[in-house]
């Protein structure tokens, strides 16, 4: 295991480095200076972070402009008008009816709260991200009225879903370096705690790798990733994100 960690400790350092920034969706929170603006940006990027990278940053860039690269301002002051140049948005599956009660829970949401933080805060006991994870579901989805086709695109351990796209986004909020990839802007969620995100490349990686076993990319998938690399750094596990999405990228060349 000593030989794998090296190599891996050696493709963390090749990735994560400023450079590795303007081809991902991280390069959307990385416009900004505010810290709501950073955690809204943060958050659409990472929700859509599926398929071709170049078209999820191009569609994250698009819906910032049309909250006229303000986003904290945009959902705290906008009127109804406002919303009509949000209406033909789509990215994929997620479409104007899921942009609407994003930006209605943003708005009701920083209303009462100064950081998207604390609403990850409330099952995050004891340092658990799953029960953090589910405390979010729940509090995300609790306004009086949801959409049904909504939810399934925020995810949750109680589904048993992998929550790559949410355990990236903390990734990006949570972890701190000196390297400029990650914001490191929370600070009483600690990076030892965090999950390391898995998709169907990380997880194929990681399975040639013989790090992980499971053959469903699901949370207990993620939770055995995670403690592996727990092994190879208490501190900062996901900071292997960046090997094994790099190695990813690699394989699909």
């Amino acid at each position: 295991m000593e030989k794998l960690k090296e190599f891996l400790d050696a493709r963390v350092e090749e990735y994560n480095r400023p450079d590795f920034i303007p081809d991902d969706p991280i390069s959307i929170p990385h416009r900004f200076t505010r810290l709501q603006d950073m955690e809204i940006a943060a958050f659409f990027a990472a929700i859509f972070a599926w398929g071709n990278r170049k078209i999820i940053i191009a569609k994250s860039a698009d819906l910032m402009a049309r909250m006229d690269n303000a986003p904290y301002e945009f959902v705290r002051g906008h009127q109804p008008s406002d919303l009509k140049r949000l209406l033909d948005f789509k990215h994929r599956t997620f479409n104007a009816t899921d942009l609407l009660y994003f930006i209605e829970f943003f708005a009701q949401y920083y209303a009462r709260h100064d950081s998207l933080e604390e609403a990850f805060l409330k099952g995050y006991r004891r340092g658990s991200i799953e029960g953090a994870l589910n405390g979010f579901y729940h509090t995300f989805f609790g306004l009086e009225y949801v959409p049904d086709r909504t939810r399934k695109h925020i995810a949750s351990p109680e589904k048993n879903a992998s929550c790559k796209r949410i355990n990236m986004f903390l990734r990006w909020m949570v972890r701190s370096d000196n390297k400029g990839v990650d914001f490191g802007v929370w600070k009483k969620i600690k990076p030892a705690s965090l999950v390391c995100p898995v998709d169907l490349h990380v997880a194929r990686v990681a399975r040639r790798l013989g790090i992980l076993q499971r053959p469903v990319v699901d949370w207990r998938a993620a939770m055995e990733l995670t403690d592996i690399l727990r092994g190879f750094d208490p501190k900062d596990p996901v900071k292997y994100d960046f090997a094994l999405f790099g190695l990813g990228v690699m394989e699909k060349k």
